[in-house]
């Protein structure tokens, strides 16, 4: 009782409706919490990286130097399908991860054509960056799988340490 009443009456804590004590000018974890559970739950990182990449390719492509604008035929249709794509599956594996190791290969499979296609993969930086983000969807695992298929080949983690060092 008198450990709740010296938290109440302290400048330095706040007591929230719910119950939760939070630093003063802190605001309830909740929301923060909230959306960190929801980004672990999905290839949050890898999808962002796509993102960010397809929007450097599509910034590198439509450079002008001075009065003068090249794109020629398929190679410009090429400059604006790319990088929209990157972003559109950078989305898709963020909000659908069911479906993320498609994604990912997909994703890898257009950032590695962004080369040829895009004025070098965006100079080289857009191309990395949806390389380590398409790598980074496929690498992706729920958080509980990894618990899952160890209790299914019955083996721990801690076992599996101790046997590659005898070996």
């Amino acid at each position: 009782m008198l450990l709740s009443e010296g938290v109440m009456a302290s400048e330095e804590h706040t007591v929230t409706d719910d119950g939760q004590i939070t630093a003063h000018g802190q605001k309830p974890e909740r929301a923060e919490s909230a959306f960190r559970t929801w980004r672990r739950s999905r290839p949050f990182i890898g999808g962002v990286l796509l993102v960010i990449s397809g929007i450097e390719m599509f910034f590198s492509g439509q450079l002008d130097f001075g009065e003068l604008h090249i794109q020629l035929g398929i190679e410009g249709l090429q400059a604006t399908i790319i990088p929209i794509l990157l972003v559109l599956l950078g989305i898709l594996a963020v909000t659908m991860p069911a479906h993320h190791i498609f994604y990912g290969v997909v994703a890898l499979a257009v950032a590695l054509y962004s080369l040829v296609g895009v004025n070098l993969g965006g100079f080289i930086i857009g191309m990395l960056l949806g390389c380590v983000g398409g790598i980074l969807v496929v690498a992706w695992m729920p958080k509980g799988s990894r618990r899952r298929s160890a209790a299914a080949d019955g083996t721990d983690e801690d076992d599996s340490d101790a046997e590659g060092a005898d070996a």
